[in-house]
């Protein structure tokens, strides 16, 4: 009888211990959206400056850098790798144990990715900044310039890099009716309601509208690349605000989608809070 009870008893420690383990890394991984809710907020200020004519480096990587260059810097960037280590593996886990359609676990496992990309990078700034070795890795555009020359050098290397243009630019399309249609109201477990929940919306539709739109001039960036067969036509999101701030009425649509990029950053704040998790 007192061995079965003491049995019974760890066993239930156990499933204690698993059920805390998993709310810490719940509340981490949350962490990570809050996080970029941080970048997005510097990006979309950043974006609104370039497109009052003041300039910057519109990437999130240079947003990481500002935060890095903060007070108490190094810890912020610490904090950042870790909240988007566990967003990126839960967003991974979920792939690879969610219940979800097909299409859903790969985006599940798109986004993982990107946030580990983010984590990584977070890290590579807390110890360049440590070492006083400077930032380390080039900005977004040098990067995607890199990717591109990298997959052009392969066998049908500019048909790939037409591919990736093309799912990047309808990747940009899915942001845009994600955005219209509030289809971002599937993300969250419960949204608030009332006048939160109204602002709530607004934000997400604002914010997602305004990425997609960057995203897409992105893609288009990487097609024109492919059909250039020129890589540094390859650009990232610093590269795609250029491009729209030469476009006729330029700045005016600039800023508007720093406003956007600031608008999902806000939201990334209520999904911290609200998401599915």
């Amino acid at each position: 009888m007192t061995g079965g009870g003491s049995g019974s008893g760890s066993g239930i420690d156990s499933s204690t211990a698993k059920r805390h383990a998993g709310t810490a890394w719940e509340r981490v991984a949350r962490g990570g959206y809050a996080v970029s809710g941080v970048l997005h907020l510097v990006l979309g200020a950043t974006i609104v400056s370039i497109g009052l004519g003041a300039g910057g480096e519109a990437d999130q990587q240079a947003a990481l850098g500002q935060l890095g260059g903060t007070p108490f810097g190094a810890a912020v960037l610490w904090v950042a790798v870790a909240a988007f280590v566990a967003l990126g593996a839960w967003q991974l886990a979920d792939a690879v144990t969610g219940r979800d359609e097909a299409v859903d676990r790969v985006k599940s496992a798109g986004r993982g990715g990107l946030y580990l990309a983010l984590a990584f990078t977070a890290g590579s700034l807390a110890l360049a900044g440590s070492s006083g070795s400077g930032s380390g890795s080039g900005s977004g555009d040098e990067s995607a310039q890199g990717f591109a020359a990298g997959l052009m050098a392969a066998p049908a290397g500019r048909v790939l890099v037409a591919v990736v243009g093309l799912g990047i630019l309808a990747g940009g399309v899915y942001h845009v009716v994600k955005g219209a249609r509030k289809k971002f109201r599937e993300d969250l477990r419960a949204a608030p309601g009332g006048e939160l929940g109204r602002g709530v919306e607004l934000l997400g539709t604002i914010g997602y509208a305004a990425k997609g739109v960057a995203l897409a001039v992105v893609g288009g960036l990487f097609v024109l690349a492919a059909m250039t067969a020129d890589p540094a036509q390859a650009q990232g999101v610093d590269g795609a605000v250029e491009t729209l701030l030469g476009a006729p009425g330029g700045p005016v649509v600039v800023i508007a989608v720093g406003i956007g990029f600031a608008a999902y950053g806000l939201y990334s704040f209520a999904r911290a809070r609200y998401a599915r998790m």
